[in-house]
């Protein structure tokens, strides 16, 4: 089923990435992980579907989407920048693959963030947060999504990993074999891990060579 919601607020999270507050449709649910398929209400872009992250919680007033923008491609997310509050998005049922399965390590490259973003939201909610590492991969300081909130979040153990800037406060490179030797000291237990599917694909071949177990990997499938 699909439902057409109109933008209550758009918010600036990133340089280049933008929360969209959405009416919420009667009876719509979903769970922390969830994603669902979006388009615009404009003529030209309802049939361009694309997939996005909830972002908000499932009992908040209003549904949330944090999106970024790639205005080289001409595509989507260059019109979603392009939209003002009061414009319509598309959106169809929720679904999905990662869920939260207990704590964890969360292993984000970029926009890969955002399916952590509500399981992130949910254990803070809960004051469940202890114990769970967050290892978030951007090229720059600029880059990183919603970088305070993560920072301030009470129990998370925050790392933000730079691969083209070398500051200080910050790890620099990129989330390797090597790095995660290096930050992690138990294998045995569950990794949470989104990002581009290259670094995907390495990260689940790494951390199996390092003793993970396959049903502790956690992923878009």
């Amino acid at each position: 089923m699909t439902h057409t919601v109109e933008i209550k607020a758009i918010t600036p999270v990133a340089h280049n990435v933008f929360s969209y507050d959405l009416e919420r449709p009667s009876g719509f649910t979903f769970e922390p992980g969830q994603a669902t398929e979006v388009s615009i209400d404009k003529d030209g872009w309802r049939d361009e579907k694309r997939p996005f992250t909830f972002t908000s919680l499932p009992d908040d007033e209003r549904l949330q989407f944090t999106i970024k923008s790639y205005p080289e491609h001409d595509g989507v997310t260059d019109q979603l920048s392009r939209l003002l509050v009061g414009d319509r998005l598309i959106i169809d049922d929720p679904w999905g693959t990662i869920s939260y399965k207990g704590k964890g390590v969360f292993i984000a490259g970029g926009a890969g963030l955002t399916p952590f973003l509500a399981i992130l939201r949910a254990q803070n909610e809960a004051g469940h947060l202890a114990g769970h590492t967050l290892l978030f991969a951007n090229r720059c300081e600029r880059d990183i999504i919603l970088q305070d909130e993560l920072d301030l979040m009470p129990g998370l153990t925050t790392r933000h990993i730079l691969s083209e800037e070398d500051k200080s406060g910050y790890d620099h490179g990129l989330i390797d074999r090597a790095y995660l030797e290096s930050v992690i000291e138990d294998f045995d237990q569950i990794f949470y891990i989104c990002g581009p599917d290259g670094m995907v694909e390495e990260l689940k071949g790494i951390l199996d060579d390092l003793g993970a177990k396959p049903e502790g990997l956690v992923f878009e499938e």
